[in-house]
């Protein structure tokens, strides 16, 4: 019994930091910047507020508390995402028009929930390891979205004219990027995916053998200032580079350097979670597509690592660097030698497709729509990066998006083949 009480009080205690975390990243914003929603793939942050209370709510209390009485029985269907086993949801292009509730309500709302949650982990039931198993699912849900919740603010801010600040204080001004060098990484076959020990999500397991030829690793992430070069000789306007569904993006959008670029009396300027300021060349470059990253790397005569190579490189790498516990919210240069930034910092996209390992089976009931009903046509990301929770990244992490998105903090790491 002691240990199960010290566990739940482990669980309620993480739990109240998770949440107030949470609610931290939301105290630059005005009441107004709550209800954005500047293009259909981002959220208004209140909408975060409330659909990770509405997770706890749902898969927790409405399932382990007898005669639980929601707060807000149309929150069920406002605040689903894509969990088709719970019922129908609000469109998510539409998620901006919300005006009601209001936030006072959605800051009501978690408090009540939380309360509740708190109450049902101080209670010794039958059903603890279980109750305390989706309390920390639900914990890094929140995690995810906290990310999500930066990269919303940072996106739907770009778009206002003035530039909004969401944290004062330019980022530190950079010392040089350290050296790039090329670093051989043996073939060989390996065990990959999670060994059981501890969190992971279902998307990381099953583990499973997988043989690699030998390869070469940058020891960095790309910089600025190196995709510069890629952007001033031309490469946004050289089809010989870009997939093809990737130079139809870049026709049809007009594209011509990262997102969050733009090119002001001669200079490219880079908005920032700091507001607009001068793109920094030794910093990494962030904010470009799965099209873009390929068609740099062709470029470079190099290519995007698997996810497998990312992995076998990062397997001896402590899971350290910038994230969002640093409070920089933005990339930092590489400095040292041999292998760096495995974490944090931007999320490295890799060539693979993100699909199931062998022997993959998701999750019964709503919850195991979680992950797998998303691996079709997206491509993974390892590492964690700038706006990434440090104890929410593990080496084995698989992060995923759409090809032609480029709202997250993603940037790239190159390979090579040997021989």
């Amino acid at each position: 019994m002691i240990a199960g009480t010290e566990a739940s009080a482990a669980a309620a205690a993480r739990f109240k930091a998770v949440r107030d975390a949470t609610l931290a990243l939301c105290e630059p914003l005005e009441v107004e910047d709550h209800v954005i929603q500047s293009m259909p793939d981002a959220s208004p942050p209140k909408w975060h507020l409330a659909h990770t209370t509405w997770f706890f709510e749902t898969f927790i209390l409405s399932e382990f508390v007898h005669g639980y009485e929601p707060v807000d029985p149309s929150y069920r269907y406002l605040f689903n995402s894509y969990y088709m086993g719970i019922g129908e949801q609000h469109p998510r292009p539409q998620r901006g028009l919300l005006s009601r509730p209001t936030l006072r309500e959605i800051r009501s709302y978690r408090a009540v929930v939380d309360l509740r949650m708190q109450e049902l982990l101080a209670r010794a039931t039958e059903e603890r390891e279980e109750i305390e198993r989706r309390t920390l699912l639900g914990i890094h849900h929140e995690q995810q979205h906290q990310e999500l919740l930066l990269m919303d603010i940072k996106h739907f801010f770009s778009v206002n004219p003035l530039h909004p600040v969401y944290k004062p204080g330019a980022p530190a001004r950079a010392r040089s990027a350290s050296h790039l060098e090329w670093l051989e990484v043996p073939g060989g076959l390996r065990e990959f995916g999670h060994d059981g020990d501890g969190f992971a999500y279902d998307n990381e397991s099953p583990r499973h053998a997988v043989h690699l030829a030998p390869f070469e690793l940058a020891s960095r992430a790309v910089t600025n200032g190196e995709y510069l070069a890629f952007v001033q000789e031309g490469g946004y306007k050289s089809p010989e580079f870009w997939l093809a569904d990737g130079w139809a993006h870049v026709v049809q959008h007009g594209w011509q350097a990262p997102l969050y670029w733009k090119k002001m009396e001669g200079v490219w300027h880079e908005f920032t979670l700091q507001g607009l300021r001068q793109v920094q060349p030794e910093e990494p470059v962030v904010h470009v597509s799965f099209y873009e990253a390929d068609a740099y790397a062709r470029w470079r005569s190099a290519r995007l690592p698997t996810e497998f190579e990312w992995e076998a490189a990062a397997r001896d790498a402590a899971v350290a660097g910038n994230f969002v516990d640093s409070a920089a919210m933005h990339p930092r240069p590489a400095d040292g030698s041999g292998l760096q930034q495995m974490f944090g910092d931007v999320w490295e996209l890799t060539r693979s497709d993100y699909a199931p390992y062998p022997g993959y089976r998701p999750a019964p009931s709503a919850l195991g729509e979680y992950n797998g009903k998303f691996m079709c046509g997206q491509y993974v990301q390892r590492g964690g990066s700038c706006v990434t929770p440090q104890e929410h990244v593990r080496v084995t992490y698989r992060n995923y998006f759409y090809p032609f998105q480029r709202w997250n903090f993603q940037g790239m790491r190159l390979a090579r083949d040997v021989g």
